[in-house]
């Protein structure tokens, strides 16, 4: 092939190049300190033993300087493959202000994170030549934008919003204020001949049974091959389809049909088959090969039904014809030191998505588009993405340079990423219209430009140009106009943030929104993620390093507001951290239960948040060291095909049938009331049968419903493996006997099996396996056994030779006191 690759990854240092350093490390003037490409700068002092890990303890507060300091990274070219016409320097990722030199000479300059620079170099690109690659900080460039165009309102001090860097670079409500530099996607040289792809980007439809590929070619040529006919050739799934372009010519476009194609689907609606989609540019009069893209690709549709109906506006993907209820969760960078994410960590990560029953992951703009692998394993695994522009809880100027920025960014990201069949939707921002509707923008800008002319005009014109195949919508929230709040549940996306942040997580039942996509409740890590990040502190709510690793303003005070509406207040702080541990997952069960109940006027949840990117008190899922917390367990119950719950409909308790498989769930659920104690009040055996996709809702006889002694009644519902348990009463004013435990424990392949018998009626049994052994892993999430029941818990992850029944007990918990 007439071109070649070379990665540039070995032989940088870094340098101070700029700023104020701490007594004693002014030598990184100097000598400097080894480098990793792709990297950051916090990455490579960290590595150099310069600075200490920034996520254990407070060292956050020791490494700020690191993000006020100028750096620059150097190396030299090594020898370069011969016989090219044009060699190009790549940058795929430079973070963020950058300026590229090459024996001295500027190559160029660089103020945006989320873009590729290419640079020509032909005839400069010799063995030894000195590169180096200088990185202002971000402060400085963000600060003197603000400076020039005036200050912006923001839900943080940082001026994030003056510059296209990762937002919460500078710190969130749940993220360390990280502000790197740094080299954070490969560099390579790339030597060509005659001509290259410059731009793929693959238009695929399906009408009528058959798919369709309309591949947009964009090339760039050398000026010897200014004046050589070419030929392009697209090939999918065993067709192919050859366009010539003429001298001179720099697009083309080249389409085929494949009849009756396996169509992709989201996860639990069938197989995602995805098929081969290769370019080839070649020069026919030599049939030399001159450039090659390749990717899989998926045949589907998707569209965005927003229509009008009585309970409003609709928000609903439709993929292949098919309404889908969107089982979500939200995104963020999974290390506050991007760099870091790997493929394989992506898999891993997202995997634990797929495996809780997810199949949408929004990706939330305050963070990075990410890299092809996420994507990729998206494509594979059947998890719908939903791509935020990155925009986040600020105004943003809609001045120069941050314009021309902004639009190129956005182009270049709706053709890198528009080749997945996974990519569902586009959205122009995170809660920025509904910020200039509520949060006092409007007056504080007074006229101003805040960034609606990206969201109403520039963003919606690029997708409709380059991505004519999928929905955006405008924001989120957003109610699809001006003529109604942005953030109206009855209208489009709604965020669902008053529960937390002043209620309790019964406000949840108060509304039927078309699309919850975002809503959330805090809890702290695993309690070995809590030991690794502050060692040898004695942990409590209110300790100095818990406190530093709760970024969320009044974080502790809300976690203990929740927990007041349903519990006494904790004697330890073992039962502190459990019970907010509960409290998260109770809180998710109540929306979401509540809200699928509800499809398909509901179309989906979203919750706040999957993962973290560092340890810290937060709304994940998964915490910041990938340790599973109750709440993933509870999603797994939440999103499964089908879900078992009780409901409240008329003022009266009911029956949630919810199967969302594709098949009839028929069956007889079994509804007691019950004491304590295990005697029976009432019950009865509900027939149900619900459709593929669809809920069922059946009233309760009054006699099995009607609770009389809220304090020590309780409902339970059965079906299969599936239960729900409703109290009369929160769990403070409900008469508990104590529990009593039978505990076993006996080895299992590759860990141990833990049998729990009740004696007593135990409320929301728990065992916390990193306690046992900090890579332990158990395979269960919170139950409620009645007397008499057994339960077996899978641990596994670790050498468990030696567990024995005293330690478990001391890792097992209950609302009602399971731990001697």
């Amino acid at each position: 092939m007439s071109k070649q690759s070379m990665p540039l990854t070995s032989g940088w240092t870094l340098h101070l190049a700029g700023g104020e350093a701490p007594e004693g490390l002014e030598g990184l003037r100097g000598g400097g300190v080894p480098a990793r490409v792709p990297g950051c700068c916090h990455g490579d002092l960290l590595d150099a033993g310069v600075i200490e890990d920034p996520y254990v303890g407070r060292n956050e507060l020791d490494v700020a300087w690191v993000g006020r300091a100028d750096w620059r990274y150097d190396t030299v070219l090594p020898a370069g493959p011969a016989g090219f016409e044009r060699t190009d320097l790549v940058f795929e990722g430079l973070d963020t202000v950058a300026s590229v030199t090459l024996g001295g000479a500027v190559l160029g300059t660089t103020r945006n994170m989320h873009r590729a620079y290419r640079f020509d170099i032909t005839g400069r690109a010799r063995e030894g030549t000195p590169l180096s690659v200088r990185f202002t900080s971000a402060y400085t460039e963000a600060e003197g934008l603000r400076d020039t165009l005036g200050p912006r309102p923001n839900a943080y001090p940082e001026p994030f919003n003056f510059i296209r860097k990762m937002a919460c670079a500078f710190g969130w409500d749940w993220g360390p204020t990280l502000v790197t530099a740094g080299m954070w996607r490969p560099v390579r040289l790339e030597c060509w001949n005659t001509a290259r792809l410059a731009q793929v980007r693959p238009l695929v439809t399906v009408t009528g049974g058959a798919g369709r590929v309309e591949a947009h070619l964009v090339l760039e040529r050398t000026a010897a091959g200014e004046d050589r006919e070419l030929r392009a050739t697209v090939e999918v799934g065993g067709r192919t389809a050859a366009v010539t372009i003429p001298a001179g010519a720099s697009t083309a476009v080249a389409a085929l049909e494949v009849p009756d194609p396996e169509l992709w689907w989201p996860r639990g609606y069938g197989d995602q088959p995805l098929h081969r989609c290769r370019v080839v540019l070649a020069d026919p009069g030599t049939d030399a090969v001159l450039d090659e893209w390749e990717r899989g690709i998926g045949f589907r549709t998707v569209e965005l039904d927003q229509s009008k109906d009585g309970h409003g506006t609709a928000f609903t993907l439709v993929v292949n014809g098919t309404p889908v209820f969107a089982r979500g969760v939200n995104w963020i960078p999974d290390d506050a030191l991007p760099s870091r994410v790997t493929p394989a960590r992506y898999r891993h990560r997202l995997t634990q998505a797929a495996d809780a029953g997810v199949n949408l992951v929004r990706v939330w703009g305050g963070g990075v588009y990410e890299d092809r692998a996420f994507y990729e394993t998206c494509d594979e695994l059947g998890l719908l993405v939903w791509q935020d522009f990155l925009f986040a809880c600020a105004a943003y100027p809609e001045e120069q340079p941050l314009r021309g920025e902004i639009e190129a960014e956005a182009r270049e990201n709706v053709v890198r990423l528009m080749p997945h069949p996974s990519l569902a939707l586009w959205n122009g921002n995170n809660e920025n219209l509904w910020g200039f509707k509520d949060w006092g923008w409007d007056e504080e800008l007074a006229g101003d430009s805040w960034g609606e002319g990206y969201y109403l005009g520039l963003l919606p014109r690029v997708v409709a140009e380059l991505d004519p195949t999928r929905p955006y919508s405008a924001g989120s929230p957003w109610s699809g106009s001006w003529r109604h709040h942005p953030n109206d549940p009855a209208h489009g996306p709604s965020h669902f943030w008053e529960a937390w942040n002043r209620r309790d997580h019964s406000d949840y039942l108060n509304d039927v929104p078309r699309f919850a996509a975002e809503f959330g409740w805090q809890a702290p890590p695993a309690y070995a993620t809590l030991r690794e990040a502050l060692p040898g502190e004695e942990l409590s709510p209110t300790s100095p390093g818990m406190l530093h690793h709760q970024k969320a303003e009044d974080g502790q005070g809300k976690l203990d507001r929740g927990l007041a509406h349903h519990f006494d207040a904790p004697a330890t702080f073992d039962d502190w951290h459990y019970l907010t541990q509960l409290n998260q997952a109770r809180a998710i069960a109540t929306g979401v239960a509540h809200w699928r109940s509800h499809w398909p006027v509901c179309a989906g949840t979203v919750v706040w948040q999957l993962n973290d990117c560092w340890p810290v008190t937060s709304w994940a899922a998964v915490d910041g060291a990938g340790r599973r917390k109750p709440l993933y367990h509870e999603l797994r119950r939440l999103y499964a095909d089908r879900l078992l719950t009780l409901q409240t409909r008329d003022g009266a308790p009911a029956l949630a049938v919810d199967n969302q498989s594709d098949e009839r769930w028929e069956g007889r659920a079994h509804v007691r009331r019950m004491l304590a104690d295990g005697t029976v009040l009432a019950e009865e055996h509900v027939p149900f049968a619900a459709a593929p996709r669809s809920v069922a809702v059946l009233p309760l006889r009054a006699e099995v419903a009607g609770i009389t002694d809220r304090h020590k009644e309780f409902l339970v519902a059965d079906a299969g493996d599936l239960r729900d348990v409703v109290l009369g009463c929160p769990d403070r004013e409900f008469s508990y006997p104590a529990a009593e435990l039978e505990v076993e424990v006996r080895p299992a392949p590759d860990g141990c099996a833990v049998a729990v018998t009740a004696r007593s009626f135990v409320r929301d049994l728990l065992l916390q396996a990193d306690r046992l052994d900090p890579a332990a892993e158990a395979d269960q999430g919170r139950m409620t056994l009645l007397p008499g029941e057994t339960r077996t818990i899978t641990v596994r992850g670790a050498d468990l030779t030696d567990l024995d029944e005293t330690r478990v007990r001391a890792a097992l918990f209950s609302v009602n006191g399971a731990r001697p």
